[in-house]
């Protein structure tokens, strides 16, 4: 499926759940064992628009805005990756998910590294799609800027937010393009703590509190995410898959492959 393809959403339903934060906003399609979906910042739901209905024809897929993201309640104070893992437990409790696989990409990745050592044996299996290996390495490294803009009275920084991504999407990958712009300004003020709050995250110790059988993927373009395969899968012993095309956006780029993988690996238990 392509930018140009029409993703039917009469088979998606949007809710709200109640949560320690205040009203958590999500998308489902299908029914079934559930999967749930969480996605980049400074992203919403809308990343796995063409995923959901796809994977909803095998499972009950979900994918929420994160905390502080899209339509879900935004707290004050900082963004920890504790923070988001606790909306995501809300939700989970709210819905009743008593045991439900996991797919996480880019920050979603990381929050689901927590909820996973979390919730541990409730987690069926888990999928890391472009998930930052967080070590010393990545906490101490020098970091810049990934989606800032100075709001213009002119608007050019709408122009800017589009140009600093637009070398992750490819020509035909506009609409997704534009679904990041919209999520970007919808959090404009903070739209850089979450990948803050990746870099102070301490993710070994949480690592061998995971129980579910995992998988780690990434994108081919995607060089920020890449190197972490290795490291998830010695450090996890388990198995990685590079895709067959994509960059940082690859739930939009390869709907149909990604959607595939997600309801193969959680086929597997």
């Amino acid at each position: 499926m392509t930018d140009t393809a029409k993703t039917n959403t009469s088979v998606l339903r949007k809710g709200y759940a109640a949560s320690s934060f205040g009203q958590l906003h999500y998308v489902e399609s299908g029914d079934g064992e559930p999967v749930l979906m969480l996605h980049q910042t400074p992203r919403s739901w809308t990343e796995y628009l063409d995923v959901l209905p796809l994977v909803g024809t095998r499972y009950r897929a979900i994918a929420m805005d994160t905390l502080g993201y899209g339509a879900s309640a935004q707290p004050e104070g900082p963004h920890t990756i504790e923070r988001f893992a606790d909306g995501v437990g809300d939700l989970v409790e709210a819905l009743g998910l008593d045991r439900f696989h996991l797919v996480g990409h880019h920050t979603g990745g990381v929050i689901a590294v927590e909820v996973a050592a979390r919730f541990q044996d409730r987690v069926a299996s888990l999928l890391l799609s472009a998930t930052s290996f967080v070590d010393d390495e990545k906490r101490n490294g020098v970091h810049g800027s990934v989606d800032h803009v100075d709001p213009a009275p002119d608007g050019t920084h709408l122009r800017e937010l589009w140009d600093n991504r637009r070398g992750f999407y490819r020509p035909g990958e506009e609409a997704a393009l534009g679904r990041y712009v919209i999520d970007a300004l919808t959090v404009l003020d903070r739209v850089e703590e979450g990948h803050q709050a990746v870099r102070r995250y301490a993710m070994e110790p949480r690592l061998p509190k995971i129980t579910a059988r995992t998988l780690a993927v990434c994108a081919p373009d995607d060089r920020f995410s890449r190197p972490s395969l290795a490291k998830f899968a010695a450090a996890l012993g388990c198995p990685t898959r590079v895709l067959s095309a994509g960059h940082a956006a690859a739930p939009e780029q390869v709907p149909q492959e990604f959607a595939d993988i997600v309801v193969e690996w959680a086929g597997r238990g």
